[in-house]
């Protein structure tokens, strides 16, 4: 009997204390999601901006000088794609504008041979002419000469136009190889922002096409939760808003930051919205960013997939939760 009554006095104990739990539980639970007026609140994941380092032009890959998890500058060199048949066509393109430059100057030389050639049949023509006039020579013989400095003009005119035509060769092939030497430029392939390597998705000697994804870039400074709020809430916010966000992770740390997008459309829409009910079901999109300037002091808290909490101020005057810890200073 004694022992009988000890079994249930355990069991006892072990109810009261699981009720006792529980209720310290709920009431903490009960506090926290009790919000002040003017307070809203979403649950979210956090997301960063992310860059694909993409080739420009189809290649093999000669060098990855970056793996995951390295940071990167701005304009860092990330990878190298093979240039060795855009570096023989550069070579040749350049070959191309040396040719050409003589093509001009030997066009320059044709003119000057032209022009002493025309001033020659105009001096032959001049005497014909007195000649002539003398008759001391034939009309047939004056007819010759004034053919011969109408050929020697033609013939000057063209020398000319070969010139031009010089001068054009020289300035496409100049074009060539500029565009060949953006070519070869283009084939390092720099990080556009400062951040770090999350995916690393290629390796040397893999040969990719036009667009092809080599790397993907994290911009640390460029964080952001998207939430989902509910049409009476939505309709109040404002771009700007202070917000607050509180992750799982750090529940002892509260990031200072904004309202920075609010959906124009609802995103979860019933086919017909016709009473006040399916109205208030509608839910629109809201991305709170976090500080730039808060993150550039923390850059370990840009970490994608973290779960927390959004907190947002309808308005300004608006206390925030008194169990959310003391905001992050930068």
């Amino acid at each position: 009997m004694a022992r009988r009554f000890a079994i249930h006095w355990k069991t006892a104990a072990i109810v009261f204390g699981i009720l006792i739990v529980a209720i310290v539980f709920s009431l903490e639970f009960f506090q926290k999601s009790k919000l002040p007026p003017g307070i809203v609140s979403g649950n979210g994941r956090i997301e960063a901006v992310e860059v694909d380092i993409t080739t420009k032009f189809g290649g093999r890959v000669a060098q990855m000088l970056v793996k995951e998890g390295d940071n990167v500058d701005l304009n860092q060199a990330l990878a190298q794609i093979d240039t060795k048949e855009l570096d023989a066509q550069l070579r040749h393109a350049q070959a191309g504008v040396r040719s050409a430059r003589q093509e001009r100057l030997s066009a320059i030389a044709v003119i000057a041979q032209r022009n002493s050639e025309l001033s020659l049949v105009k001096k032959d023509l001049n005497r014909s002419k007195g000649l002539y006039e003398n008759d001391s020579i034939s009309l047939e013989q004056l007819q010759r000469d004034e053919t011969a400095v109408q050929t020697a003009k033609a013939t000057l005119a063209a020398a000319r136009a070969q010139l031009s035509n010089s001068e054009a060769a020289i300035e496409a092939a100049i074009a060539n190889t500029e565009v060949l030497k953006v070519q070869i430029e283009d084939s390092i392939l720099k990080s556009p922002i400062a951040g770090r390597v999350l995916y690393r998705l290629t390796e040397p000697g893999e040969v990719l096409p036009a667009g092809g994804k080599v790397l993907t870039v994290l911009n640390p400074v460029d964080v952001y939760m998207t939430i989902f709020l509910p049409t009476q809430h939505a309709a109040k916010l404002v771009i700007g808003a202070e917000a607050r966000l509180l992750l799982d992770g750090i529940p002892d740390q509260v990031l200072p930051a904004k309202v920075s997008f609010v959906a124009p459309k609802a995103q979860f829409t019933p086919k017909e919205v016709e009473t006040r009910a399916e109205r208030e079901k509608l839910m629109f999109r809201i991305k709170v960013q976090l500080a730039p300037e808060f993150l550039r002091q923390h850059v370990e808290l840009s970490k994608t997939g973290v779960p927390g909490v959004a907190y947002i101020r309808l308005q300004a005057s608006a206390p925030w939760p008194e169990f959310l810890p003391q905001v992050s200073s930068p």
